[in-house]
């Protein structure tokens, strides 16, 4: 009987199955160790790899950012997995924003597999700070993280709400928040990761904070979807909490062959039903969100949905 093994490693988790010649190696790159993201991650890892009873073998990486993990299409080869917003790959494929000095032909080899809980957005703040708007932030200091996704949609955020130069922006390691905060070196810090965070849950059980609300104004200023985070989901705080979500996928490239592909979405949704017993941010997860992807699905995951029937949109397929 094949034993799953979890070895930490300073950015990296090992996922390791007792490795025979003829198990399947795959490299899922996802987020910074601290980060929900990274903790979905291993969930994954574990599930599939107990699911292939050892045959699929998943290294987890840490990552800096979902802009790291598209970027790294260019150079990996054979079974590389990652994680990232839809949005990013589109800007990829169209040579935008942070991929304008990119050839978009590197990109076109991405494929979608599934999708995992979205990328939702915390103003987490000292409840003592006085800070409980968007606009209380003013003359304040805010931790925003570096080179994530939160850490830029922060940024935007302050930027769009008329608060540009006005906030400071601490850019140090998200992973020193809770502690900064606790300690009274910063006024709040954003973090963005699928609730309930990690991060917001340790800062909400040292210290009172207060989690920002948006209006429906400052919603549609960010043009993301709207999400209520509910009530009780975090310590101390007792109201729903309106704030935006962004949707993100699996994806790999057309360098995994079907079968890889076919076996790792197949244990992947034959596993969700233990992901959800263990974190609840997997319940909201069903195959309606595949319509959320931009581009084609691997021929591999293409034939297992196929197999149970399920409705594909058709740019995808």
């Amino acid at each position: 009987m094949k034993l799953l093994k979890i070895t930490p490693f300073v950015g990296l988790a090992l996922l390791s199955m007792n490795i025979q010649a003829d198990d399947t190696r795959i490299t899922y790159k996802s987020a910074k160790s601290t980060s929900s993201y990274y903790q979905m991650a291993v969930q994954v890892g574990e599930n599939i790899g107990k699911a292939t009873n050892g045959k699929l073998s998943i290294t987890i990486e840490e990552s800096q950012g979902s802009v790291q993990n598209v970027k790294e299409v260019k150079k990996r080869k054979g079974n590389y997995v990652f994680t990232t917003p839809p949005v990013l790959v589109k800007l990829a494929l169209k040579k935008k924003a942070m991929f304008e000095k990119d050839n978009p032909e590197d990109y076109q080899k991405i494929r979608s597999l599934f999708p995992i809980p979205f990328l939702t957005m915390h103003m987490v703040t000292r409840a003592d700070s006085g800070i409980k708007s968007y606009a209380d932030l003013e003359g304040k200091s805010l931790l925003i993280g570096k080179g994530s996704f939160g850490a830029k949609e922060a940024a935007k955020y302050i930027k769009l709400f008329g608060l540009d130069g006005k906030v400071k922006l601490v850019g140090a390691e998200l992973s020193g928040a809770v502690a900064a905060l606790k300690n009274g070196q910063i006024d709040g810090f954003a973090t963005a990761g699928s609730y309930p965070a990690p991060n917001v849950i340790e800062a909400a059980a040292s210290i009172k904070v207060n989690v920002l609300n948006m209006s429906d104004e400052q919603i549609k200023k960010t043009k993301r979807n709207k999400l209520i985070i509910p009530a009780g989901t975090y310590a101390g705080i007792d109201q729903d909490i309106a704030t935006t979500t962004l949707p993100v996928g699996v994806y790999t490239t057309t360098d995994m062959d079907e079968q890889t592909a076919y076996d790792f979405t197949k244990a992947f949704w034959e596993s969700k039903e233990n992901l959800a017993k263990q974190s609840v941010w997997w319940k909201a997860i069903t195959t309606k969100n595949l319509e959320m992807f931009n581009v084609k699905l691997h021929k591999g995951a293409l034939k297992y949905y196929n197999e149970v029937k399920t409705d594909i949109p058709e740019n995808i397929k």
